[in-house]
């Protein structure tokens, strides 16, 4: 068992450890000349004061798709502890400065749950699970079904192949959509697993969302869904207004579904968002490099500012529980 001191001090130095990484992975990123010049040719030959205006928008629906993920996490976590809409608000900006250097974003859990009491930590994770399953969910549905409308609009598939091509997509889709309104399943599944039955007090949770509440869950998730996606139409509608609206959204839900599909750091993320994106868009625009860096753009105001505020929040975990860390 460690003391009190020991504790302490094992707290600062994570703590020191988390903001030195953030701080090394966005240098890094704001330092890379090849970075630079993305968003460089972002900007070349746009009026400025429209060019400002438009990244304000951006950057303000950031800020409202992040505030609506804080509201969907102290509406789940009212299951296992009441917190406060600005404990909340610090926990989901934390998390995501623990994620950026973390794979799959894993560090969002560990930096989110850690605001939470340490006896309802473990399940408090689980309830952040259902959260994300929920946008995974609908990047799932909207993903599947455009890379079925893609499939038989750009490469030569034979009839008969569409239809089982669709008809594959839709019973994915609906997969998620039932396993989703039955969560409770999982619950059940890892109560028959031998070695997972240690943990199934943990995901007891899941049995007590009710379809309400889930319903609640996956509409905010839409919201933050219109919302991330709209940013992506609002700064392709100004640096490449020739693009075909229709596919240019369905290509953006694809694009989603390849970023939610491809376990990744976010370290990383950055170049695969931009690799896909580029040669996705290359059937229907030659301006792989300005899709790039609308990409990178995007990227930057949805990860990169906020986990430089959930900087801030770091030092205020108390990882033990028991002191002030």
């Amino acid at each position: 068992m460690l003391t009190k001191a020991q504790k302490k001090y094992s707290g600062i130095l994570i703590k020191m450890a988390v903001l030195l990484f953030a701080g090394w992975y966005i240098y890094q990123q704001l330092s890379d000349p090849n970075n630079l010049l993305k968003f460089k040719t972002l900007i070349d030959g746009i009026d400025p004061h429209y060019l400002w205006s438009t990244l304000g928008l951006i950057v303000t629906l950031m800020l409202i798709n992040w505030i609506l993920e804080v509201f969907k996490w102290q509406y789940l976590s009212r299951r296992i502890e009441r917190i406060s809409f600005w404990t909340a608000f610090q926990s989901v900006f934390c998390g995501l400065t623990w994620a950026i250097f973390t794979p799959n974003r894993i560090g969002e859990y560990g930096g989110r749950v850690l605001f939470l009491k340490p006896e309802n930590r473990a399940k408090g994770a689980v309830g952040m699970g259902v959260g994300l399953f929920a946008q995974l969910v609908l990047t799932s549905i909207a993903g599947s079904l455009s890379i079925a409308w893609f499939a038989c609009t750009y490469l030569d598939t034979p009839l008969s192949i569409e239809f089982g091509i669709w008809l594959l997509a839709v019973l994915y889709a609906s997969g998620f959509l039932i396993l989703y309104f039955n969560v409770n399943w999982i619950d059940s599944l890892v109560g028959r697993i031998k070695f997972l039955k240690r943990i199934k007090p943990f995901f007891s949770i899941l049995e007590e969302y009710s379809f309400k509440e889930l319903l609640i869950v996956i509409l905010i998730s839409l919201a933050r869904f219109i919302i991330f996606t709209s940013q992506y139409i609002i700064l392709m509608l100004v640096i490449l207004p020739q693009l075909p609206f229709v596919a240019m959204i369905l290509m953006i839900f694809i694009l989603f579904f390849v970023q939610a599909a491809l376990p990744t750091l976010d370290i990383f993320d950055f170049s695969v968002r931009s690799f896909v994106a580029g040669n996705l868009y290359s059937y229907i625009t030659n301006q792989e490099l300005a899709v790039m860096a609308i990409v990178s753009c995007i990227w930057f105001v949805n990860l990169i500012l906020p986990a430089v505020l959930g900087s801030v929040f770091v030092l205020k975990i108390n990882f033990f529980g028991d002191s002030k860390s």
